[in-house]
């Protein structure tokens, strides 16, 4: 865990207009399309946030991926409905909205200079899966992303060694226990068969409701 260990101070405040901001010292990014939510994102989150010691993670869908130009996610809109309904009441979650609000293809680069902006004080990691690790130097301006990121790596099931690129550094969370995507759930849907215990209940809800990957 060399290059992780930070400086557990209290989170510093700001004064504006006579209220104290609170700036969040450790926060993680965790992009992907969403579609839809299941619980082995919540359990990356959790995990992420207790070994990491983490103030906040932020859940940001994509707009479009570049690395899957043809292949069209569900509407913006419903993902950030089973989003936010998925997270709701979890003040260690929030949901930013801003690469479905650029539209068009969303690169990881544009959002992480704009968390500079807003929290230039704090440390910022991403999170991203093990099959993704190989590709980082192929991400756009991919050399600023290596100086700006600690990665939060979320491994195969079954498989811990991650190598990193040169220039690129992170850890593997050791507590992710379940092997399960999105493209697993869209497809029992497809089969009519049951996703309860892999998505929270009121995303199944959604999913009914919308007649979703049918």
């Amino acid at each position: 865990m060399a290059g992780w260990e930070m400086d557990r101070r209290d989170m510093s405040m700001n004064c504006a207009s006579g209220n104290r901001i609170v700036t969040p010292k450790r926060i993680a990014l965790y992009g992907g399309t969403f579609d839809p939510l299941h619980l082995g994102h919540l359990l990356v989150a959790r995990a992420a946030m207790e070994e990491m010691q983490l103030e906040k993670v932020y859940f940001i869908p994509t707009a479009q991926s570049p690395f899957k130009p043809d292949q069209l996610p569900t509407p913006p809109q419903t993902r950030l409905q089973m989003l936010r309904i998925g997270l709701a009441g979890n003040p260690d979650y929030e949901v930013d909205e801003q690469e479905i609000e650029r539209g068009g293809i969303s690169y990881t680069i544009d959002t992480v200079r704009d968390y500079q902006k807003r929290f230039g004080e704090s440390h910022l990691s991403f999170v991203i899966g093990a099959d993704h690790v190989p590709s980082l130097p192929k991400w756009r301006d991919a050399g600023e992303l290596a100086s700006s990121l600690h990665f939060i790596v979320i491994p195969r099931p079954g498989e811990n060694d991650v190598v990193f690129p040169t220039g690129y550094k992170g850890v593997v969370l050791r507590g992710f226990p379940l092997g399960v995507s999105s493209s697993q759930i869209r497809q029992r849907v497809r089969d009519k068969l049951t996703v309860r215990h892999l998505v929270p209940n009121a995303v199944e809800q959604a999913i009914v409701y919308n007649g979703l990957y049918l």
